[in-house]
């Protein structure tokens, strides 16, 4: 009774050059191992398949009934293994898959939408899932397939993942075209101080951040009357009010209808990553994804 419990690949692959072959000394050479060594794998090959397989004749060897009816078998499995595990050239041009990406609604507004713009003519085919980070449960999320990439910070990134510094983001005061206060596009800080200010929110209720810090350190404040969850949303108002809101530089960039004033403090910025998983980190078409979006943020 044949024994295939513990079967080497590798004595297939032999039996399928000595059918190619008929002869011990060429199998050897294309196999780029010894006649010995040809001889010991066909002995093991006989005792897992209970048959000689081979008979030697003036000319080489004879494959049996039995060799004859594996050859055809063999050799197509073997090439249905080959055809598994021999790498695929990743083509963005013809490539399917599904990209799950976590982010804030900045990092949507500032990377994942140029992002779209420039995948859909290099990767027309391959489809993006944008959901909204959670920091406490993204390594988990990661871990299980759900996210395979995340724009966050360093501070806010899982030590366990790979990451890659995007851009360093500074941050700006924004008003709409034409505001009452805006001359020669600057602010002095007491015209700052003296605007009703817009604030966003990620919890919900703040009326203080960053900025208050920075102002009180100087001995000033400012007046915040408006708090949003959204940076998004934070856009549409301040087009329709006389508002005005220190947001990141990225954020409102070829944005229609705002102008972009130079603080006259400084407010500290932040760093931007993409972080990922182990899990992608050697797939073809997730470093393609990765390297594109590092060329885009340099270019941005």
């Amino acid at each position: 009774m044949a024994n295939i419990k513990n079967l080497d690949l590798n004595l297939l692959r032999v039996f399928d050059t000595l059918m190619d072959e008929k002869n011990v000394s060429r199998a050897a050479e294309k196999l780029s191992v010894s006649q010995p060594a040809v001889s010991g794998m066909m002995t093991r090959l006989r005792h897992s398949l209970d048959d000689q397989l081979f008979i030697r004749s003036q000319h080489g060897i004879v494959p049996t009934i039995r060799a004859q009816e594996l050859s055809v078998p063999i050799k197509k499995l073997l090439r249905e293994l080959d055809a598994v595990l021999e790498p695929t050239l990743f083509d963005p041009q013809t490539a399917k898959l599904t990209l799950s990406i976590a982010a804030t609604d900045y990092s949507l507004r500032a990377i994942v939408e140029p992002f779209l713009l420039a995948l859909r003519e290099q990767a027309p085919n391959i489809k993006v899932s944008v959901r909204w980070i959670n920091e406490h449960e993204l390594f988990e999320q990661m871990e299980r397939g759900i996210i395979d990439l995340a724009l966050t910070t360093p501070e806010a990134s899982p030590v366990d993942l790979r990451a890659k510094t995007l851009f360093d983001e500074t941050y700006v005061c924004v008003l709409r075209d034409e505001h009452p206060l805006l001359e020669d596009n600057t602010l002095a800080l007491e015209q700052f101080c003296s605007i009703d200010h817009a604030i966003v929110s990620y919890v919900g209720g703040a009326f203080e951040g960053m900025t208050d810090q920075v102002l009180r350190s100087l001995g000033k404040q400012r007046r915040v009357v408006l708090s949003v969850p959204s940076f998004l949303s934070l856009v549409n108002i301040l087009k329709t009010s006389d508002l005005c809101a220190v947001v990141p530089r990225r954020l409102i960039t070829n944005v229609q209808g705002l102008t972009t004033v130079n603080l006259p403090f400084e407010v500290p910025g932040f760093t931007k990553i993409m972080a990922w998983h182990e899990r992608t980190h050697d797939s073809d078409a997730h470093r393609w994804i990765r390297d594109s979006i590092v060329e885009l943020c340099n270019e941005l």
